[in-house]
């Protein structure tokens, strides 16, 4: 894997065992909790995480199958993760884009949340192993707003999109 997406790997695998080791922590009860109308449980933000990289993973897999012909990421692409990296730090609640809650199962139980994200892991390490270093830069990624990402820049995404949900989790925890 190219040290820079390793790097990112580690980091984004890092914030989530940082999350479940929180999580489990807890007694079912809290992790059980059912937000107000209109919200999310922490069951249902934890299979919304797990739901879009999994999507993500199998479009980049996809996606790669024509990487010969795929354009590298240039400055237009990241002036969009400058601009995505701020839409999700702001404490502003967005949608979940329709292709994703179409796929989205109901709530999963927290155990088997961190096995099937435990695969889905595996999945995207062991895609990011494949892509040669001559190919990090290509737009093999789909974001639902902003459209075609790199390898590195799905990475950053992910990494703010746990960090987006956090204090979602933290606060339903609180109740």
């Amino acid at each position: 894997m190219h040290p820079l997406l390793l790097k990112q790997f580690n980091s984004l695998e890092a914030d989530r065992q940082k999350l479940l080791l929180m999580l489990t922590a807890l007694p079912d009860e809290a992790i059980l909790f059912q937000a107000p109308a209109g919200k999310w449980s922490v069951n249902q933000i934890l299979t919304h995480l797990l739901t879009s990289e999994r999507l993500s993973v199998l479009y980049m897999r996809k996606k790669s199958l024509g990487i010969d012909a795929i354009s590298d990421s240039g400055m237009l692409e990241s002036i969009k993760l400058i601009v995505l990296k701020i839409s999700q730090r702001l404490p502003l609640k967005f949608k979940a884009p329709g292709i994703l809650t179409e796929h989205t199962p109901e709530a999963l139980p927290l155990p088997q949340v961190i096995q099937q994200w435990d695969s889905v892991r595996n999945e995207l390490r062991n895609f990011l192993e494949e892509v040669a270093d001559k190919n990090i830069r290509k737009k093999i990624y789909k974001h639902p707003v902003v459209g075609m990402l790199d390898a590195m820049q799905a990475m950053a995404f992910f990494h703010e999109h746990i960090h987006h949900h956090w204090p979602q989790v933290k606060s339903l925890l609180k109740k």
